[in-house]
């Protein structure tokens, strides 16, 4: 466990004034528009907290955009660094490469979902990831169509940038796009686009978009389908029950290569090891990155031996891709999550923040709807009395109030209206509860 005071304290305004000449000094060498969430610059992070350089102390309920899954500087994933770096940072896995690389794929082949055999490699980032795994599964089918679906989030490269749903602020302006990308509707529940019930919502999507795509492109037309299990940016979008499994079916039945998003979903972060097993989903590819690595650049594809052994030689690869220092880091988090009892930690927490919050929404009718699953959750903010149109303003609101009252929050939802919450994994019960009374204290204020 990190040595680092597991408090909240706030010792000045926030921000404050070394943040404040930090501020400044971004402003003159940074994009202008380059998005920041927090005021503050960060010093040092562990456990369930983070400090800035002025020396205050926030919860953290954002993780790094859930990248910190077993904490900042973990202890075990520090030391494997350190001896690391020591040996060698760089040899470029394609020229000479090591173990830990070898070992870190054997782990992904292990651990993700499915006994089949497989294959992985390894990138530097989820929207590498992605790409590459469409790449792998256009080779592989000899097809061109990709299917992604509304409010999915998949990165920022041209590829991934096309298949994420949002317009603004990812894709608004940076077009053309890449061709041969058709998105299809997506079961959530609470806005359900076919307009079923919340229970009703899983079968009567799939069904959408499973005829959709037979009408529109054709089965023998379409190389993949991607969709990530839980969506983060879209606002911690859990699909509606037998949505996924109808979605696997179709894909299984037209030679269609089934791809899981689990870029925020994975390691942990939903209360299993991958989002896809709590519907016994087994997909043909697999993307990872953020809780990988314990907060190092690390990405990865897992998926079927077949699909993976199809592409020809040189095709895959990259000069960063699988850096030495991100494995070994990628192996201490991988060992504390399966030996630490991080992926019942996740389902705990999820526990707590589903309570409390339900809770909190019979006082605050603004509140339309709290979803997640383990320890990614959210809760959806609207006008109230009846009406579900979305609340942006609101919150926002809500999130200055809980940055100036010393937490870290995070703000996502195509309408720009969802708050979500993914603390490291390694939270105490006590920040934890402080951390959700300091969001019912910014409620009860606004």
């Amino acid at each position: 466990m990190t040595d680092l005071e597991q408090v909240r304290r706030l010792v000045t305004e926030i921000p404050g004034p070394r943040s404040r000449e930090l501020a400044a000094r971004r402003s003159a060498a940074m994009p202008a528009k380059m998005g920041s969430t927090m005021p503050v610059f960060a010093a040092r992070a562990g456990g369930g907290v983070m400090v800035d350089v002025d020396g205050n102390s926030f919860i953290d309920f954002g993780a790094g955009i859930a990248v910190v899954n077993v904490g900042s500087s973990a202890p075990g994933v520090v030391e494997a660094i350190q001896r690391q770096v020591e040996d060698f940072t760089h040899t470029c896995a394609m020229v000479t490469p090591y173990e830990s690389y070898v070992a870190v794929c054997e782990a992904l082949n292990r651990l993700t979902p499915g006994d089949h055999e497989k294959r992985s490699m390894l990138v530097n980032s989820g929207a590498e990831a992605v790409e590459n795994a469409v790449k792998i599964a256009r080779h592989y089918t000899g097809r061109d169509a990709v299917v992604t679906f509304e409010h999915g989030f998949h990165g920022r490269t041209l590829l991934t940038m096309t298949l994420t749903a949002k317009s603004m602020p990812y894709k608004h302006g940076f077009g053309p796009f890449a061709p041969e990308v058709y998105r299809m509707p997506f079961a959530y529940p609470y806005r359900c686009p076919t307009g079923a019930s919340y229970d009703e919502c899983g079968p009567s999507c799939a069904e959408a978009a499973i005829s959709a795509m037979t009408r529109e492109l054709g089965p023998d037309q379409i190389a993949a389908v991607i969709v990530e299990p839980v969506q983060g940016e879209g606002g911690v979008i859990v699909p509606g029950a037998g949505f996924l499994p109808a979605i696997v079916e179709f894909c299984n039945a037209n030679g269609i290569v089934f791809i899981a998003d689990e870029v925020q979903s994975g390691f942990g972060r939903t209360g299993t090891m991958f989002a896809c097993e709590a519907e016994s989903i087994v997909p043909d590819l697999i993307t990872t990155a953020k809780g990988i690595a314990g907060g190092l650049p690390l990405g990865g594809v897992t998926g079927r031996a077949e699909i993976m052994d199809s592409i020809h030689g040189g095709g895959l690869g990259g000069t960063f891709g699988g850096n030495p220092i991100a494995c070994v880091a990628a192996l201490a988090a991988i060992d504390q999550l399966e030996n630490g009892g991080l992926l019942e930690r996740s389902q705990a927490i999820g526990a707590t923040l589903m309570s409390r919050l339900r809770e909190l929404a019979q006082h605050h009718d603004v509140i339309g709807d709290v979803r997640g699953r383990g320890a990614m959750v959210a809760i959806e903010l609207v006008r109230g009395g009846g009406d579900k149109t979305p609340a942006p303003e609101l919150a926002g609101k809500l999130l200055a109030a809980c940055h100036q009252d010393g937490l870290v929050l995070l703000k996502a939802g195509t309408y720009d209206n969802v708050i979500r919450i993914m603390p490291p994994l390694v939270i105490n019960d006590a920040l934890l509860d402080e951390g959700l009374s300091v969001i019912e204290k910014a409620f009860a204020s606004l």
